[in-house]
C-alpha cells in the first residue's frame, strides 16, 4: 500500500507563490510516475503536472507551463510543485497521485490540499 501526504496550500494574492509537497510511503515501485492534479469547484479534476520518478522527465498542462515546476527528492520520497505567478483561476484543492508506470492508471491518490488565490 502507498500513503501519499501533501501539505503547503493556502491563501495567497494574485501574483504570489506556494509550494506543495507531498511524502510518499509504503510500497515503492520500479518506476512509478507521480503527479499533481486540481480539482476546482464544479469542474472537473484535471492533471497539473507529473514527473517519472526514475528519470526526472517532467510534464505540464499548458494553463501552467513557465509558472509551476514540479520536481522531487528522492531521498525524503517526496515531489514538490512550485507555484509561483499565480492567478485566481487556479484556485482549487490539489492532490498529488501515483501510478506503477506509464501505462496504468493513477491509483494512489493523496487527501488534497486547498489552494486559494485572491484577485
Amino acid at each position: 500500500q502507498v500513503q501519499l501526504v501533501e501539505s503547503g496550500g493556502g491563501l495567497v494574492q494574485a501574483g504570489g507563490s506556494l509550494r506543495l509537497s507531498c511524502v510518499a510511503s509504503g510500497r515503492t515501485f520500479s518506476s512509478y510516475i507521480m503527479g499533481w492534479f486540481r480539482q476546482a469547484p464544479g469542474k472537473e479534476r484535471e492533471i497539473v503536472a507529473s514527473i517519472r520518478w526514475s528519470e526526472g522527465s517532467t510534464a505540464y498542462a499548458d494553463s501552467v507551463k513557465g509558472r509551476f515546476t514540479i520536481s522531487r527528492d528522492n531521498a525524503k520520497n517526496t515531489v514538490y510543485l512550485q507555484m509561483n505567478s499565480l492567478k485566481p483561476e487556479d484556485t482549487a484543492v490539489y492532490y498529488c497521485a501515483l501510478k506503477e508506470s506509464i501505462v496504468a492508471r493513477y491509483g494512489y491518490w493523496g487527501q488534497g490540499t486547498q489552494v486559494t488565490v485572491s484577485a
